[in-house]
């Protein structure tokens, strides 16, 4: 019986977190009501309280998962010291895919993360600084030039990511594969047809 129990208020509780990602990314934070999240859920105002202490605290539990899921991603695709230069093409295309497709299987956390909490202009920078720890270590590497200078790429490589998220990805315009197939052609390969042409520093 206590593991009925148990397993009901998991999924409960559970039941919670998906409506109430589905009216914060779709309301807003103040247009959401406890109200409405738990007539949804099938549940009572007391129940809601039994697992969440306000609105804040469940606004706060989804965007600490994503942010915490989003961190656990990028800090496990920095590529090994057995990557060979042929592979790289390969590794960035896998790295990219697997982060548009995070954000595009839980697409009210990405819109509440990434664009609606307040917190959302922190979670970028965190991502651009682990992004930055990232591409230095492949540079040393030798994967990449030595003289581009990585906080740029990282800054470049988080603003595509952002606006192809929100103006084609989470409206399922694109998906994952042709977006990360588009932005790793541009970024190693360019746009010049000959692709050969550098521009040097003055």
């Amino acid at each position: 019986m206590t593991l009925v129990k148990g397993l009901k208020g998991k999924e409960s509780r559970m039941r919670l977190l998906t409506i109430a990602a589905d009216e914060f990314a779709n309301r807003g934070f103040h247009e959401t009501k406890v109200s409405t999240i738990v007539t949804r859920a099938g549940l009572t105002q007391p129940a809601f309280y039994l697992y969440f202490s306000n609105k804040e605290a469940i606004f706060d539990e989804i965007v600490n998962e994503f942010r915490t899921r989003l961190r656990m991603l990028v800090q496990t695709s920095r590529f090994t010291p057995t990557v060979e230069a042929h592979d790289v093409p390969k590794q960035l295309l896998m790295t990219l895919e697997t982060i548009f497709r995070f954000l595009a299987a839980t697409p009210n956390s990405t819109r509440i993360g990434l664009f609606l909490a307040p917190k959302s202009d922190q979670i970028k920078e965190e991502l651009t600084s682990l992004l930055i720890d990232n591409l230095r270590a492949e540079q040393q590497m030798g994967h990449f030039r030595s003289e581009l200078a990585m906080e740029t790429v990282a800054e470049c490589i988080v603003g595509i990511v952002e606006r192809l998220t929100l103006s084609l990805l989470l409206p399922g315009i694109k998906g994952p594969e042709s977006l990360a197939l588009q932005v790793v052609n541009l970024l190693l390969y360019g746009m010049l047809a000959n692709g050969d042409t550098t521009i040097q520093d003055s």
